[in-house]
């Protein structure tokens, strides 16, 4: 079995999608060849479903549920993102040394207006 618990699902019914789901427990059935999946289903409102399907139908094998044509669509885990690239930042005008080297402190009493 491909999916495993904290996957994230999308549930598609009649081609179409309509939900995300995290799968909480898979377990087996008592009839052979049938697994009891619990799922969050991350649709407002969230509510938690029982589904007994067959292995194939959990890891993305088409199904019908109730005369609809169904299926489990598992969602590859997010990919941390790129790190920003290194350009140099231009430096702000209003700036001056700090005493204590290398760092720049803007001086607000330029950018206060005279009244």
């Amino acid at each position: 079995m491909e999916t495993r618990t904290g996957d994230i699902l999308l549930i598609h019914r009649n081609q179409e999608p309509v939900a995300y789901a995290r799968v909480e427990e898979i377990l087996a059935d008592v009839k052979p060849g049938w697994w009891q999946i619990r799922l969050l289903v991350l649709h407002p409102p969230a509510q938690e479903v029982t589904w007994i399907l067959r292995e194939e139908y959990i890891d993305g094998g088409d199904f019908t549920m109730g005369g609809e044509p169904m299926r489990l669509e598992c969602l590859a885990p997010p990919q941390p993102s790129e790190p920003p690239s290194e350009e140099p930042k231009p430096e702000p005008e209003d700036t001056a040394p700090d005493d204590k080297g290398g760092g720049k402190v803007v001086s607000l009493a330029r950018r206060r207006n005279k009244s």
